[in-house]
């Protein structure tokens, strides 16, 4: 778990972390919602989440949402990064990586191509 996460999270599975972070992004209506099984392949977490939201606005708002839900719900403190711009946001959960992107720029980066090898889960 990254130093982003607070003593008390360890108390939680990264399987429990990625559940609220999926249902998170489920509930604020998140579209093409990707979860990527990392474990054995990177140190840096067990598990990465791709989604995209429609509008910078939207992109903002799923991350910011998920933030306080993580911080209410797990006692997880989170890092995020890009909130301001909305055309990505990364937030880091500890054993859970979420990307959410506005459609064309996660078009452009591609990050699924990286890390798919029949590895990727499609959620709702």
């Amino acid at each position: 778990m990254t130093a982003t996460a607070t003593a008390n999270a360890g108390t939680f599975s990264s399987e429990d972390v990625l559940a609220a972070v999926m249902k998170s992004v489920d509930d604020d209506k998140a579209e093409d919602i990707v979860q990527i099984d990392l474990r054995g392949r990177s140190d840096v977490a067990d598990y990465m989440v791709i989604c995209s939201g429609r509008s910078s606005r939207q992109v903002a708002a799923i991350s910011e949402k998920l933030v306080d839900r993580l911080k209410q719900d797990l006692r997880i403190i989170s890092k995020i990064e890009g909130k301001e711009t909305g055309d990505w946001v990364l937030i880091d959960a500890g054993d859970v990586i979420v990307h959410v992107f506005r459609p064309e720029v996660r078009e452009f980066y591609q990050l699924e191509k990286m890390w798919l090898p029949g590895s990727a889960h499609r959620g709702a």
